[in-house]
């Protein structure tokens, strides 16, 4: 590992012996210990918003050109490492190697870019001047004003296990392009990456303080991070239970929030659909994290007249997906997270069952597999509304299809949720997909696609969220607007 310490925090840009001694990564694929992550003590991740804050001042009056190297620098010294990076990311959190490597390491990469332009962009725009005429505030004139964008200050990140670059890298790097300074705090389970992360960005050139790293495998940690009065503002991707103890942790201390949390997309297959297209985009639910996203389709709304021929397309998509060890290529679904995830979605699985569900794919665990944490792709079907797998975020390899009669019950359906997050509609009718979208109470709505635009907004209306990052989102995300006005 370039320039970095393993087992050791990062604080105030120096490689930290943990005060709680370390704890176990394990390979969900292999379950044997990929390495040793430090237990950091709440001390030691006081210490860590105090170099922050300390880092502040100096790091926000850097020149944007300055960071934006730093930045361009620290990408370049990732890519310098890409598979040494990817096989730790695969081994920690079993995504297979194409996974790892593409949308994890090289996600990262990516968003480091862009930030890097990022910090290049303006800050300050122009508010139309307003006459005021003479009264108690003062003398008649023609008033200038400008909205500039300052950075927030100190910055806790806590950060999600299915992506231990992209999703890092995706709070850090425009943070630090708005000029703000951070204290990272990895999911427990995969934390070894961002360690790798950070050994990037000082041998980048990021100045002491500006970047830290604590871990611990339980809560403590985090809500230190969370509960210092030194971090400004909380940026948070996780689960909604766990972001509602963040909020009233920022509420207490008026701290900002950025929260990315649960999902339960629903995908409309309307009775124009392109099938095959929206079998593709559904199945990826199976395939991509093995269900551990918060934008997968998981909740499938079909006209009841194409109900039958869904079903039996994504039973055989199911059927056909390869289930084993992420290191091997021909494997599309690797393991879940942890031995305790694989038994949440199990039961979800079971529970499924004694709500009326039929289990139609999938639905045992895996038989050809002595180790590791799988999940076999499930299909659930005869569903309805009211049961706890179609109204609950599973977070794994787990479908379930409630069929609809028409636009109306369709779009009823898609928002009679607790989440918000992104929803899917497939059509042959583009126009009238673009109708149904702009009623979905969703933060984003593909049409005939999963794809995602990396420009465009991302966050969640109701409980999947607060916010909005990505693209030049995030750069306002991390940022506060100051307004600055004069007599003309």
């Amino acid at each position: 590992m370039s320039g970095s310490s393993p087992g050791r925090l990062f604080i105030g840009g120096a490689w930290t012996e943990p005060d709680g001694g370390h704890y176990e990564v394990i390979d969900p694929a292999t379950e044997e210990v990929v390495g040793l992550a430090p237990e950091a003590s709440r001390a030691q991740v006081y210490e860590a918003a105090g170099a922050a804050a300390e880092a502040f001042g100096p790091w926000s009056r850097t020149r944007p050109e300055e960071r934006a190297a730093i930045l361009d620098r620290a990408a370049d010294l990732v890519q310098r490492d890409f598979l040494a990076h990817a096989e730790v990311a695969r081994a920690e959190s079993g995504a297979t190697a194409s996974t790892a490597r593409g949308m994890q390491v090289g996600v990262g990469i990516a968003r480091f870019r862009r930030y890097a332009k990022g910090a290049l962009e303006p800050v300050e725009e122009a508010v139309a001047p307003q006459i005021n005429e003479a009264g108690p505030m003062g003398r008649a004139g023609v008033f200038g004003a400008l909205a500039v964008r300052q950075p927030v200050g100190v910055i806790t990140c806590i950060t999600s296990y299915n992506n231990p670059w992209a999703n890092p890298a995706g709070k850090i790097a425009p943070a630090l392009a708005m000029g703000n300074t951070v204290v990272v705090k990895p999911a427990p389970q995969d934390p070894l990456s961002v360690y790798r992360m950070a050994a990037a960005l000082a041998e980048a050139g990021v100045p002491p303080g500006v970047v830290n790293v604590v871990t611990g495998s339980g809560a403590e940690v985090g809500e230190a991070a969370v509960d210092s009065g030194d971090v400004d503002m909380v940026s948070f991707t996780g689960s909604t239970a766990v972001g509602q103890r963040i909020a009233e942790v920022c509420g207490r201390g008026m701290k900002r929030q950025l929260m990315e949390l649960g999902g339960k997309g629903a995908a409309l297959v309307l009775d124009d659909a392109d099938l095959a297209s929206a079998v593709a985009g559904i199945g990826t639910t199976f395939s991509f994290y093995s269900g551990q996203i918060c934008t997968a389709p998981t909740r499938v709304l079909v006209h009841r007249s194409r109900q039958d021929e869904l079903i039996a397309a994504l039973t055989a998509y199911a059927d056909r997906l390869t289930v084993g060890d992420p290191r091997d290529r021909a494997t599309v679904v690797g393991p879940v997270i942890s031995a305790a995830h694989r038994d949440r979605v199990e039961a979800y699985v079971e529970l499924g069952r004694k709500e009326g569900a039929r289990v139609v794919a999938g639905g045992v665990r895996p038989g050809h597999l002595d180790r590791g944490f799988y999940v076999a792709p499930t299909l659930l079907a005869d569903c309805t509304p009211d049961m706890r797998v179609v109204r609950d975020e599973i977070f794994g390899p787990v479908v379930v299809v409630v069929p609809f009669d028409d636009d109306e019950e369709a779009v009823a359906l898609a928002n009679d949720s607790d989440y918000g997050l992104i929803d899917y509609v497939w059509s042959g009718d583009v126009a009238r997909a673009f109708r149904i979208a702009r009623r979905l109470r969703a933060g984003g709505v593909g049409v005939n696609t999963v794809g995602r635009n990396m420009e465009a907004p991302f966050g969640g209306f109701k409980k999947s969220g607060v916010g909005r990052d990505v693209g030049s989102y995030a750069l306002h995300a991390y940022s506060e607007t100051q307004a600055i006005v004069w007599p003309g």
